[in-house]
């Protein structure tokens, strides 16, 4: 169903499915159409919990917080001067994306105070509340790669890095992707983030954005309708026909 064209008609509703695999491209649309389905007893995956707290940027960073998930550091402020503040005590290079947002866009990389100015500047006038709200991240220096890890359940079915010149390394945006063997450490970080996304449970379908540290791996974000495009023959796995095995299993569940 198209849900630009489907009605929803709330106090007659009629749905002749029991489950939803939601695929919108639009969030806010595919959120509002699991909410509704979800009102009339339809199981969708991903459920409206997990489409939110991937969605928006706060909650992902919050909810990797509660289940202890490394992750960049991350500040919230909703004033200048507050954000000034932040980023002076961060240090440069800082990051500032928008709350919701996605492939890229809109993201800063802020070398120095008067960038930073002009920037926060021009994000408090463009209009919408969204840009008021400065999510305001420490920057990972990801020497020209980071990972997209992929989530069905409670398995990490596969992996590409993501590599690019530039310091935004989504394949959106031009980066390559190629393929990256899943290890141990990586598998579970990534079924660990998603677990925490659906607040504990293992029946959703991510795609895990992971970098790589000294430390460690560390989870940058977390994406609810999983993209595929560059990563099947790059990964030899057969990615839309193991989503739709986990759909068919929750449907005999």
């Amino acid at each position: 169903m198209d849900v630009r064209n489907f009605q929803f008609n709330l106090l007659n509703p009629d749905f002749s499915f029991d489950i939803a695999f939601e695929r919108c491209i639009s969030l806010s649309q595919g959120l509002n159409a699991v909410r509704i389905l979800e009102n009339n007893d339809i199981i969708c995956i991903n459920n409206s919990q997990v489409i939110d707290n991937c969605g928006d940027k706060l909650q992902t960073s919050l909810m990797m917080n509660k289940y202890k998930i490394p992750q960049p550091d991350v500040a919230i402020a909703h004033s200048i001067p507050t954000a000034l503040d932040i980023i002076e005590k961060m240090g440069y290079p800082i990051v500032i994306k928008p709350v919701v947002g996605s492939w890229g866009r809109l993201l800063a990389k802020i070398n120095d105070r008067e960038a930073a100015e002009a920037i926060l500047e021009h994000k408090s006038t463009l209009g919408h509340y969204q840009h008021k709200i400065f999510y305001i991240q420490e920057y990972i220096e990801k020497k020209g790669r980071d990972i997209r890890s992929f989530v069905i359940g409670d398995q990490c079915i596969a992996a590409i890095y993501r590599t690019s010149a530039h310091w935004i390394t989504n394949t959106s945006k031009g980066g390559m992707a190629s393929n990256c063997i899943v290890d141990e450490e990586l598998a579970d970080i990534s079924v660990r983030a998603a677990n925490a996304i659906n607040n504990g449970k293992n029946d959703s379908i991510v795609a895990i954005d992971v970098m790589e540290t000294d430390q460690g791996y560390i989870v940058n974000e977390v994406n609810a309708t999983m993209e595929f495009r560059n990563s099947i023959t790059t990964t030899g796995v057969n990615i839309p026909e193991l989503m739709i095995d986990h759909i068919i299993m929750e449907v005999k569940r």
